[in-house]
């Protein structure tokens, strides 16, 4: 062995990374070998990094997770995964708020805030603007308020719109159609304001908001439209994903969130780990649906499906879609069976059947822990339901067995092998059987 004293070029060479089995070992020119020139120290870097974002997930999860989020702001699909992962550690995410939010994610004390940034239509300079305004003379007060405090020119009509419709502006007025309504006549009235200002034409309000020392008073002087009743909840959800990229004060498959870990434990962040030719069942809403017509004339559809965790792209071929073309609409929620398709590193989910989640039943069977461990029954309930199953290619209902006792309550799905066709008839067989059984629907059991 010998000491390197010193280097020099010798220009592109072959190098060798950590996986190799052996040390790191360089051959010099003179047949000398010059042991341990790769100390191997990215490794320790890594591992220590590691150890770090592991400690601060562990004791600062809101701080940890908001970090993440604003990391990977630019990159949709994860940021949908990490949202998921904030509604899985019990971290609520909530949507911008104009006299809370800053630029970007900020956590709370048990919660993140969506940053103003995230918001579409809503440009740098109108956030530094609205942010110096609220910094200058404390929250907003209401609608006429921000308006008459912020410039027109950099905070136009068109980001106003956007916050009212993402949520932003819930602190102000809940009712979002009628901040909508009101916002003609109030960027209006806030115009004419700025101009009589600009003469030195200031109303009586103005002149005791100077005698104060601020600028604030006169925004209750703002005109308001008639009353309107709010958006729909699913109006007001689509707006928010137009113009965040994701659903954050609601999502339509929240409420069968728990059902869906059972009945379809594999989310669409994870497809592209499945085997393909295996049938899988998914609780999805459509995002996008475009129609497609074969050279043959047959009608099929190319998907945009997504969950909680993300999305990604489904087929429904023509043999498919003659029988569940009715129930391919954009915004639908169904659940769907089907196999992974995966080439040109692209991954789809190519739709074998599909049902609305409000019409999809499930087969309850409650068993106490020591009858569940018990193998002699286990062999009845088996053959109770591979007796009773239906045809093959209609056996559709899953069948899940809840075990609890005093202290807990756990679901467990079986196999895909104990699905059935007639849910009523095989209920009635179980508790013929002496089991305690009943059929209810997916969104009934969340």
């Amino acid at each position: 062995m010998v000491k390197i004293i010193s280097r020099r070029s010798l220009g592109v060479q072959p190098v060798y990374d950590i996986g190799v089995a052996r040390d790191h070992n360089f051959v010099l020119e003179s047949g000398l070998v010059a042991s341990n020139c790769f100390n191997k120290s990215h490794s320790t870097a890594y591992g220590y990094v590691t150890f770090q974002t592991a400690y601060l997930k562990a004791n600062y999860p809101v701080e940890y997770m908001a970090a993440l989020l604003t990391a990977n702001s630019g990159d949709q699909e994860k940021v949908q995964k990490y949202l998921s992962t904030c509604l899985t550690m019990g971290i609520e995410v909530e949507p911008p708020d104009i006299n809370r939010s800053e630029v970007d994610f900020t956590p709370l004390q048990k919660s993140i805030l969506f940053g103003l940034s995230a918001v579409r239509n809503v440009g740098t300079g109108a956030i530094e603007n609205i942010l110096q305004a609220r910094s200058q003379d404390g929250p907003f007060k209401s609608l006429g308020d921000l308006c008459s405090r912020v410039d027109p020119r950099t905070v136009n009509r068109r980001a106003l719109e956007a916050l009212i419709q993402c949520g932003a502006m819930d602190c102000l007025e809940p009712n979002r159609r009628q901040l909508m309504a009101d916002l003609d006549l109030v960027l209006d009235w806030a115009q004419s304001r700025a101009k009589d200002r600009a003469i030195g034409q200031g109303s009586l309000f103005d002149m005791f908001a100077e005698a104060g020392g601020g600028d604030l008073g006169g925004f209750e002087e703002a005109p308001k439209a008639p009353a309107v009743d709010d958006f729909p909840k699913q109006e007001k959800l689509k707006l928010e994903k137009e113009l965040l990229g994701f659903y954050v004060s609601d999502h339509p498959l929240k409420s069968v969130r728990e059902a869906a870990k059972v009945l379809a434990p594999i989310s669409l962040s994870d497809l592209g780990d499945q085997h393909e030719n295996v049938t899988l069942s998914a609780v999805v809403m459509l995002a996008n649906v475009k129609p497609v017509m074969t050279k043959k004339g047959d009608r099929m559809a190319i998907l945009t499906i997504e969950d909680l965790t993300g999305q990604t792209e489904a087929v429904v071929f023509p043999r498919t879609f003659e029988r569940i073309g009715h129930l391919i609409s954009p915004d639908a929620r169904l659940m769907v069976w089907g196999k992974v398709d995966k080439r040109d590193d692209r991954t789809q989910l190519i739709v074998e059947d599909a049902e609305p989640i409000d019409e999809v039943q499930l087969v309850m069977v409650e068993l106490e822990p020591q009858i569940a461990s018990d193998i002699t029954y286990q062999h009845q309930l088996r053959t109770v339901l591979l007796k009773h199953r239906g045809e093959e290619d209609k056996c559709k209902v899953p069948v899940v067995a809840i075990i609890s006792n005093q202290q807990r309550r756990e679901m467990v799905r079986l196999g895909a092998q104990f699905r059935v066709q007639d849910y009523q008839s095989v209920v009635t067989a179980l508790n013929d059987a002496g089991f305690r059984a009943r059929s209810t629907a997916l969104t009934a059991t969340s």
